[in-house]
């Protein structure tokens, strides 16, 4: 994901829930917002671009793998002030179902690392509070 800091308005971004067998695709965030933390793959959307095309493009860039993105699930802000109350980030973020088709996960672009995650796995990762609810609540996975 592209870095705005203190931007004038939102920005649009997508991210997709890639589920091959039993796991799902997560990255862990090399920037800031949720540097550090495990999410769901994915970055900002192109002018002209439509949300499948972003969540196909971002999820190549990040990870190196194909998918077929889909429809989307679930549609979060993130906000993030910095001490003096100024808004330091702001996404407008839609998460998209999407079929895996190929590729092996390599961390590239903005993630320090990216692989297939258990749900088992999950609760032992650092993995920002809204990763764990868009799971749980969107596609049954983890606690």
């Amino acid at each position: 994901m592209q870095i705005h800091e203190y931007p004038e308005s939102p920005q649009s971004a997508v991210g997709a829930i890639v589920i091959r067998d039993d796991e799902v695709l997560l990255v862990k965030r090399d920037n800031p917002p949720g540097k550090g933390l495990w999410s769901i793959p994915g970055g900002c959307i192109e002018l002209g671009e439509t949300l499948q095309a972003a969540a196909e493009r971002e999820i190549r860039e990040e990870t190196g793998v194909i998918i077929r993105a889909k429809e989307p699930i679930y549609i979060f802000d993130v906000i993030e002030r910095d001490d003096e109350g100024h808004i330091r980030f702001h996404y407008v973020i839609v998460d998209l179902l999407a079929d895996y088709v190929s590729g092996t996960p390599t961390p590239r672009s903005d993630v320090c690392e990216a692989q297939w995650v258990t749900a088992r796995e999950l609760e032992e990762l650092p993995a920002s509070r809204i990763t764990r609810k868009v799971l749980r609540e969107t596609v049954q996975f983890g606690r």
